[in-house]
């Protein structure tokens, strides 16, 4: 009985931690888009977020961890993040773009691009963080996925990473680039599974194995 108390306290106190971690994300991002990432402190954040100085700092010891834990889980996925199992490729890639255009058209990944623009100039160092921890990361997923349907006999790619760009790109450039340069631009979810299955069209025509030794674009 003392046991499942236990469990019950623990599960509480990570509950709390995890909704403290939330508000304080929330409240720097807000914060890092209305001042600047110089002018926000952490004593701000913790005041944003309504939580004590000494929550903030044993969550985040430094703004640069904050900024990374903001890049991380604007890039984190719900359920499963590995790439689906290769041998149907539309069907692989339908998964994978539906999937990075749910992320693109998060409100929150829009802010982390608007951030990292915005203070590139004098702090670089947040957009080798965004690439590092986020971009980089999910383009080493598409190109293992790739790989994987190579390996299985379904393409036949000579450049993956450039296969993985055009493919992140087409969808990208429709979904989420305009909105950070065009006023009121918006994306609906039944316009951007359009864009996805157009691009996995598009780079099934143009890799994907249709026999024995034999490529579509043969």
């Amino acid at each position: 009985m003392l046991t499942a108390m236990s469990r019950g306290v623990t599960t509480y106190h990570q509950r709390i931690a995890r909704e403290k971690r939330a508000l304080i994300v929330t409240a720097a991002t807000e914060l890092f888009l209305e001042l600047g990432y110089d002018r926000t402190s952490l004593a701000r954040i913790a005041e944003r977020s309504g939580v004590s100085r000494a929550t903030l700092f044993k969550q985040f010891p430094s703004k640069a961890a904050l900024f990374d834990a903001i890049v991380t889980e604007s890039w984190s996925t719900e359920g499963e993040e590995d790439p689906p199992r290769p041998g149907n490729l539309v069907e692989g890639l339908g998964t994978i773009g539906r999937r990075y255009a749910e992320l693109l058209r998060r409100a929150q990944m829009t802010d982390l691009f608007r951030i990292v623009i915005a203070e590139l100039p004098r702090f670089p160092e947040l957009a080798h963080a965004q690439f590092a921890h986020g971009k980089m990361p999910y383009f080493e997923s598409v190109r293992g996925y790739l790989l994987a349907e190579q390996e299985a006999g379904t393409v036949r790619v000579e450049d993956v990473d450039l296969a993985a760009t055009q493919f992140l790109g087409m969808i990208s450039n429709y979904v989420f680039w305009p909105t950070l340069l065009v006023p009121g631009w918006e994306v609906s979810a039944e316009r951007a599974a359009q864009v996805v299955d157009e691009a996995v069209r598009t780079i099934a025509a143009r890799y994907a194995v249709t026999g024995p030794g034999a490529s579509t674009n043969d």
